[in-house]
């Protein structure tokens, strides 16, 4: 009997978690833009970087993950600790969402709700994304409820209820209760999950109130196990983060814990006066925990950040900074991550493009530091590896619609690495004029002047395509192609006409027709990285190379 009311709860526990996921991921598929927008509007307003903790974890039903993706925003440098404390905070508040949903259960319409799922799995069937989301949405919270049905089922023994009771009595000390509710969050790494265990156990009369509020407050310090351990190999800032959060719920924790101790009885009288459920008491106490520490910590965020730095100190080694947007930590929001991953190709993209430039500048006599270039090349093909291993892993829990993103993505920085091999090319074909003392006519330079301003138009269109959606370039985009395709041909004619008129050295034929010949195909990879966009809906074969 005992091990049949084990493995009804284990179950449930399974299914409850299940259906969690299901309705985080529907949420961020749904809002994922507005989570874009709410995390693009942080700033050092501590009230509205809690507004926004609070609103991204409701959306993604997991503080852990919110969590998690601060401290992956902080090791990529975007927003600073101060900034991340304010979220950290509102994270926690938005938590609370997920134990009110359990506590819906003392209505007794669990098997009702329930259907949601059936509903759900039907409108995943049809092929429009929105009905999909909502089906994923609606089968979530079915799961949810089955899961909280099959917990609460595995105590309708009264053996069973009498048998867990005789266990509860022997541990019913608060220090231990709370050292319980740390144990359990840490182990299932979802405080909703435990917070959803305790209402049901309390429901089922397992519990009493105040066993179940030491619980609870142990929960909150179990769920930073999740971030501790997604904060190791990070920057000392991103180490910070998940410590701030730690000191977070220990200090609101060893407070209210205090405040339970010296008025029990007060507390638990006010308890058993309102007029409501024990799974709403279970979850407005955990509500008031978060809300009220929140308010209390945050006039001293500035002194966490102080505490922080003082426990973790800088080390001499600085991280590479080649990498300014993806951090592995993000993956838990694939839509994040992935506007992120955009971000890091335009990053790349500009280091491309100045790198041809200040190639380019060598042909016209203009000293460049051909050092730099080569180590710029160096970590172009870097950021173009960490990308692809990036958008491998994005690629295992991205939804359909980023699923689209990836594949061109992989296309583009393909075409933004070759755009930095041409810089080399030119690199390579200058050091060889060096060496054989060699030098263009002033009427070549003019003409190659003029073909690299024309790619260099082609290459801001191309970006400005990319990074906003601009398809109606797409045209003026072409026609700078055509040109410079044209002007390679007319440039390749006057050349062997001046080696003719003994205008132009014959020797200088071989680089002259190079250089020529990878500005032009810097500007049939501008045109890929512009048609990107249409490819994004599978209507234009990318290569055109």
């Amino acid at each position: 009997m005992i091990i049949t009311c084990i493995l009804a709860l284990l179950t449930g526990v399974g299914v409850f978690i299940a259906g969690m996921n299901m309705l985080s991921h529907a949420l961020e598929s749904a809002c994922g833009e507005g989570v874009k927008r709410i995390l693009d509007k942080v700033s050092n307003n501590r009230i509205l970087g809690v507004g926004i903790g609070a609103g991204v974890t409701a959306i993604i039903q997991s503080s852990s993950a919110t969590t998690v993706m601060v401290i992956g925003l902080v090791n990529a440098g975007i927003i600073t600790l101060f900034q991340a404390t304010s979220i950290i905070m509102g994270a926690n508040i938005g938590t609370t969402i997920t134990g009110i949903i359990a506590s819906f259960s003392s209505f007794k319409l669990s098997q009702y709700i329930s259907i949601l799922a059936f509903i759900g799995v039907m409108m995943m069937f049809f092929k429009k994304s929105i009905i999909k989301n909502i089906g994923q949405i609606f089968t979530g919270i079915g799961l949810i409820f089955i899961g909280l049905e099959l917990m609460s089922s595995a105590f309708n023994n009264q053996e069973v209820i009498t048998y867990f009771m005789d266990i509860i009595s022997k541990v019913n000390f608060p220090l231990l209760l709370i050292l319980i509710g740390i144990a359990f969050t840490a182990l299932i790494q979802s405080s909703s999950a435990m917070t959803g265990i305790v209402i049901v156990l309390a429901g089922g009369g397992i519990l009493s109130i105040e066993s179940s509020l030491f619980i609870i407050l142990g929960t909150n310090i179990g769920t930073c196990v999740t971030a501790l351990i997604s904060s190791i190999g990070t920057s000392e800032n991103a180490k910070r983060a998940s410590l701030i959060h730690l000191m977070f719920n220990v200090i609101g924790t060893l407070i209210f814990t205090i405040i339970l101790l010296i008025f029990k009885n007060p507390i638990i009288n006010l308890f058993d006066s309102i007029n409501i459920a024990i799974e709403f008491k279970i979850a407005l106490f955990h509500v008031v925990f978060n809300v009220s520490t929140s308010i209390l910590l945050l006039p001293f965020i500035k002194w966490l950040v102080f505490l922080s730095q003082l426990i973790i100190k800088n080390r001499s080694i600085k991280r590479n900074n080649v990498l300014k947007y993806i951090d592995s930590h993000l993956l838990v929001t694939p839509l994040i991550a992935s506007n992120q991953v955009k971000k890091e190709i335009i990053n790349m993209y500009n280091l491309s493009i100045n790198n041809l430039n200040d190639a380019f500048q060598l042909i016209n006599g203009k000293k460049s530091d051909i050092d730099k270039i080569l180590k710029t090349e160096e970590d172009i093909d870097y950021i173009n590896n960490e990308i692809a291993k990036y958008l491998v892993d994005l690629s295992s829990q991205a939804p359909i619609e980023i699923e689209k993103n990836i594949g061109a993505y992989f296309h583009v920085i393909n075409d933004i690495e070759r755009i930095g091999d041409h810089a080399i090319n030119i690199v390579k074909m200058y050091k060889e004029m060096e060496r054989e003392q060699l030098a263009f006519s002033q009427t070549a330079k003019e003409e190659l002047n003029v073909m690299f301003s024309n790619v260099i138009e082609m290459a801001k269109i191309s970006i400005n395509i990319f990074e906003f959606d601009n398809r109606a370039a797409l045209p003026y985009l072409d026609k700078l192609e055509e040109k410079t395709d044209n002007m390679k041909e007319e440039m390749a004619k006057k050349h062997f006409s001046r080696v003719i008129a003994d205008a132009c050295k014959i020797e200088l034929t071989s680089c002259y027709t190079t250089i020529i010949s990878n500005i032009e195909r810097v500007g049939d990879h501008l045109v890929n990285i512009g048609y990107s966009i249409i490819n994004l809906l599978g209507n234009q074969e990318m290569e055109k190379i």
